[in-house]
């Protein structure tokens, strides 16, 4: 696989785990979930190699044929970039639970599901499309303008 394509399945496989353990963290009110789930993005993010979700996808999942592959001509930037907007999201949360501040904590988690779940469901990734609109804007170190060919399949 070359640089310019991404296996949307793994993607999709992060999302599920991420709204899976954030579902299961409100409902059991477990905090702690958050800041894991937080570390993993962030982790995953920074230094794609370390995905701990992608790499479940990649040496579980597939090999098990549990999952296939869905690789498309994309830029993995604007994915990462979306991965560590969520979790700077649930960082954020993390840091409000440890101030008692629990409802915005969770209203911060409940955003990461909400979004997880429109690129999981409708396949609209909002971090990617923050990505695209600084990219066009010039913002320095957002240099990827968006894959023409990816525009049919997803509209």
């Amino acid at each position: 696989m070359n640089d310019r394509q991404v296996d949307h399945s793994a993607i999709r496989t992060h999302q599920a785990f991420v709204i899976t353990l954030l579902v299961l963290a409100f409902i059991l009110d477990v905090k702690w979930l958050v800041a894991f789930v937080s570390a993993v993005m962030l982790i995953g993010a920074v230094f794609p190699s370390l995905a701990l979700f992608k790499g479940v996808y990649l040496y579980i999942l597939r090999p098990l044929k549990l999952v296939r592959p869905d690789v498309r001509m994309d830029n993995p930037e604007p994915h990462s970039f979306a991965q560590g907007v969520g979790g700077i999201f649930l960082l954020a949360a993390t840091f409000g639970f440890l101030a008692r501040l629990t409802v915005p904590g969770w209203a911060l988690s409940w955003i990461v599901v909400a979004l997880a779940g429109l690129n999981l469901f409708a396949g609209i990734c909002v971090g990617c499309l923050m990505y695209y609109w600084l990219n066009r804007l010039g913002v320095p170190g957002f240099k990827h303008a968006r894959i023409q060919q990816n525009l049919k399949q997803e509209f």
